[in-house]
């Protein structure tokens, strides 16, 4: 995580004279309190949850006011804290994830968030359910006809400037912008409109994480107060609504939710992540037409220019048939150029060597070779096909798992372009609550992803409508 990242988030709370001193429930009573939220969740008809960077620091964010926050590190002259991960790897935890539960169980109706990292988005919490008050790192927007693009790198610059890109709609082709605001940008309406719609709706408005301290994202919970709503507040620090709460819970975020998904009978759902990357063959016959000159590329889907940050480097080879020389690219972009004979079919191997954060080293895809290009053009239920790779690697407890969800085909020059999907990262969540007051989940380690033992027991919560 580098200096640019802290930069970027440097605006998202104010520097307020509520103190840094964390504070802990003792167990009993932080499972007390467990289950009184989790009653309140139960019984909401408009559960909506606000939340702030203490719900990413278990995913390697930092927060600010932590005692190792980027603004507590800054003031007492201390380096910031490196990653373990590079930014866009980072992977939702156990809160994401809980939250995504709630929705699917058709409890939590809305989610607000401070945050610029994506990991809401990226966990499966639906976009028109989601208000990014301050933006997203990953995510550019077009000015002209409104289309969002959520990208696998970070976005290179802040404070709605026009990026490098274009918008892909053929009849629009604006220059697109950032969507990370700078702290002289008001709240967009786009983002603002909802929040205070679904504030005012909430009979409990849970905050997470959040010291509540910028405006005017931090009045946005009392707007429930006006219906007869309540507030609840899990943080470590104490907030200045901390007064306007009917439950403040102090405690880590992430054991809290845990708890309540327990007390609730709900399964936190496993993070999958899936990655695109697209193979482009193009091809062309040489003057005397003995020979075809051909290209393979492994491109990034967000553009031309784009890198793709999953894949450190690939390793082609052809079938034992065949004598042709094997290739080692590890330089973007990933471009393999050869000549071969005519109408001579032929296997095509590629090995995916994936970068650091990726929940294995790599994948192989095989690819039939025989210089001629269908003039059909394939495109497949991709809902369909994601569930099935999720399914399969929440299943198997690895990830590697790729398919094919588009192919077509481009006259000029000769061109296939394949868009390929693949898992490539997996982490699953259990929790449990121990009657000596500890929260603990416990996991194993497979092919470097965290997991979980399956539950055998627990009962299923019924969707809301």
């Amino acid at each position: 995580m580098s200096l640019g990242y802290a930069e970027k988030l440097s605006f998202i709370e104010d520097v307020g004279n509520v103190g840094m001193t964390e504070f802990f429930d003792p167990p009993k009573v932080l499972l007390e309190k467990i289950e009184q939220l989790s009653k309140l969740i139960e019984k909401s008809k408009h559960l909506v949850v606000f939340t702030g960077a203490g719900i990413s620091t278990s995913c390697g964010i930092p927060d600010f006011r932590g005692p190792k926050g980027i603004w507590t590190l800054q003031r007492e002259g201390k380096p910031l804290p490196e990653a373990s991960l590079p930014f866009h790897r980072a992977m939702p935890g156990v809160t994401h994830m809980a939250l995504v539960g709630l929705e699917k169980a058709g409890i939590l109706k809305f989610v607000i968030s401070q945050n610029v990292d994506g990991l809401h988005l990226r966990s499966g919490i639906p976009r028109e359910k989601l208000s990014e008050l301050h933006g997203n790192s990953f995510m550019e927007a077009c000015p002209s006809c409104g289309i969002e693009y959520f990208r696998d790198f970070e976005v290179e610059t802040i404070g709605l400037k026009e990026t490098s890109r274009r918008c892909s709609d053929a009849k629009c082709g604006a220059k697109l912008k950032d969507t990370v605001l700078d702290w002289e940008d008001a709240l967009p309406p786009k983002e603002m409109n909802p929040a205070e719609k679904h504030c005012r709706m909430a009979d409990v408005v849970l905050c997470l994480g959040t010291s509540l301290q910028i405006t005017p994202a931090c009045n946005l919970p009392l707007k429930s107060l006006r219906g007869g709503g309540k507030i609840v507040i899990v943080n470590l620090q104490k907030t200045p609504k901390d007064k306007k709460a009917s439950l403040v819970i102090h405690g880590f975020v992430d054991k809290v939710i845990a708890g309540v998904m327990d007390s609730l009978n709900l399964r936190i759902p496993p993070y999958i992540r899936i990655d695109l990357f697209q193979i482009i063959v193009t091809q062309s016959l040489s003057a005397d037409k003995k020979f075809v000159n051909w290209t393979l590329r492994v491109a990034s889907v967000h553009g031309p220019n784009a890198a793709v940050p999953f894949i450190k480097s690939v390793e082609v080879s052809f079938s034992e048939t065949q004598k042709y020389k094997t290739a080692s690219l590890d330089k973007q972009p990933f471009q393999l150029k050869r000549r071969t004979i005519t109408n001579e079919a032929f296997d095509i191997m590629l090995k995916l060597n994936f970068s650091d954060g990726c929940g294995c080293l790599g994948t192989q895809i095989n690819i039939p070779f025989d210089f001629k290009i269908s003039t059909k053009c394939l495109n497949l239920d991709k809902d369909a096909i994601f569930q099935k790779l999720k399914d399969t690697a929440a299943q198997d407890f690895r990830c590697g798992q790729n398919a094919v969800i588009e192919k077509q085909a481009i006259s000029s020059p000769k061109s296939e372009v394949t868009v390929h999907a693949i898992v490539t990262n997996i982490k699953t969540f259990e929790s449990h609550c121990q009657s000596n007051g500890d929260l603990k989940w416990p996991k194993d380690s497979v092919n470097g992803t965290e997991t979980s033992r399956k539950r055998s027991n627990s009962r299923k919560r019924k969707s809301r409508p």
